[in-house]
Parts: structure tokens; C-alpha cells; sequence
């Protein structure tokens, strides 16, 4: 294993635009997958990733684990002060992987879909994805203004999704409601409630920003508004959270006596 301990090393530096820039990111057309569990998650699906990063002040027994199953992979090791700048998270876990960003096809007609508007939090994006793909989701469309799903936050509080779960980054949410061949219900504070629809067919849930909400286009543009009913004074849930309610009450629905 290759040890690197100088900032001024190239692998380093590309390391550290990866972990820090979208851009940098999507023009590599690779990600920087952080812990044990993600590049296992990752290795499940498409195989050993390019390169295994390693702290040398690092003792997790997962991340030593998973060194022995890629014993054929490219290894290199930061000492800690320097893994630390590039990982992602506050705490390091002290094993990353350089993987390609993979490339899953959507169905050209889905009956169960996802538009995200502006989902701006990194954990809130990566989290109503692993919902998604753990209610049975088929593909998920994001807007021009939600956060990076390739980001380091987002693959982690997705914990894999993005691996099994198609999503088509910078789409025209206007422009697939019009097409979308079934009914569109979009997430709203008022509205029919949620337990009183009929959630079978072809469905697609629309999701907005977590402060401002779905923009008014986006409502027109859907079949209905429908509202999460709530006790006492709370206003609002937070937008995972009511993506998983709603996406949960569909599978409830069809699969009801099952």
C-alpha cells in the first residue's frame, strides 16, 4: 500500500476536489464514497471501486474487514491529519473509495415515480431517496435546484440508494407531469387528505423545497394537492418525513390482505 503524507501530492489534490466540489465531481465522472457500508453497498451492485483511501490512524474493525475482501484494489493511506481533510464527515471513518458515478436507465413509464423540487439538504435529499427505494419507487426526478446526489452528505444519508434507485439529475418537472400518464399528488399544506385518496395506478408524489415549499407552477401543474392530516399545533413535517408517510401510505394501499 502506497503511503502519501504531502498535501502538495497530486492524488491528494484530486482527492480534495472531490470531496469538496459538485463540479469537480460530475466533470470525473466519479465519487467519493465514505465508510465501510457505502463502498459495500457500491461493490454489491457494480463491482470494486478504483481506488481504496485509508487512514493510517484508523482502527475501525468494519474498515479493516473490507481492506482483506479488496486485497486486489488499488490501496493508498493519508496519515490522519491529512485523511481528515479529505473526508467528508466530521468524524472519519477512516476508509474511502474513488468510485465512477454509475448510470441506472429510468423506465420510459413508470407507475410509481418521485419529483423532487428544490430538495436543498444534502441529508434530506439522500434521505427521501433510501425511503423511495425501500417503498418500491421506480425512478426519481430531481430539479436543477436540489443538492448533488453524487455529494458525500447525500450518498450518506441515502446509505446506498443511489445505487438501486434510478434518478435523473437537472430534469424539466413540468415537462414529465404533463407527460406522466397517471395521477400526480403533490405534497402541500392544504389539500385533500392524504388518507382519503385512492393511490393506485400509474402515481407520481411531488416533493418541495423544505422552506418554501412546491412553486405555484409545480401545483398547477399537478392532479392534486393532497396534505398530511396532523394533531395539535405542528404545522409542517420535515420534507423526509413526509415523503416517507406518503410514499409508505401507497405501498400500505397496494398492498393491503397481501
Amino acid at each position: 500500500m502506497k503511503n502519501i503524507t504531502s498535501r502538495d501530492n497530486p492524488l491528494f489534490k484530486q482527492l480534495k476536489r472531490l470531496s469538496d466540489s459538485s463540479r469537480e465531481r460530475h466533470k470525473a465522472g466519479q465519487l467519493l464514497l465514505d465508510g465501510a457500508h457505502l463502498i459495500q453497498a457500491y461493490m454489491e451492485n457494480f463491482g470494486e471501486p478504483e481506488l481504496i483511501v485509508v487512514s493510517g490512524a484508523s482502527q475501525a474493525t468494519d474498515a479493516l474487514h473490507l481492506l482483506q475482501d479488496l486485497a486486489d484494489a488499488k490501496q493508498v493511506m493519508f496519515p490522519g491529519n491529512l485523511f481528515a481533510e479529505i473526508s467528508p464527515v466530521a468524524s472519519p471513518t477512516g476508509i474511502l473509495a474513488v468510485a465512477r458515478i454509475p448510470q441506472l436507465a429510468a423506465p420510459r413509464e413508470p407507475e410509481f415515480a418521485i419529483l423532487l423540487e428544490d430538495i436543498q439538504d444534502p441529508g434530506n435529499l439522500g434521505s427521501i431517496l433510501r425511503t423511495a427505494a425501500a417503498a418500491g419507487v421506480e425512478v426519481a426526478y430531481l430539479s436543477t435546484g436540489c443538492a448533488d446526489v453524487w455529494g458525500p452528505k447525500t450518498l450518506r444519508g441515502g446509505q446506498g440508494a443511489q445505487f438501486i434507485l434510478p434518478v435523473v439529475e437537472k430534469a424539466d418537472l413540468i415537462a414529465l407531469s404533463t407527460a406522466f400518464r397517471g395521477t400526480l399528488l403533490a405534497a402541500s399544506l392544504k389539500g385533500e387528505s392524504l388518507y382519503s385518496m385512492k393511490l393506485t395506478g400509474p402515481i407520481a408524489f411531488v416533493f418541495g423545497n423544505e422552506g418554501a415549499g412546491l412553486t405555484d407552477e409545480m401545483l398547477s401543474a399537478s392532479t392534486h394537492r393532497v396534505r398530511i392530516p396532523m394533531a395539535g399545533n405542528v404545522e409542517s413535517l420535515n420534507a423526509a418525513a413526509a415523503a416517507a408517510v406518503c410514499l409508505f401510505e401507497h405501498v400500505r394501499q397496494n398492498t393491503a390482505g397481501n
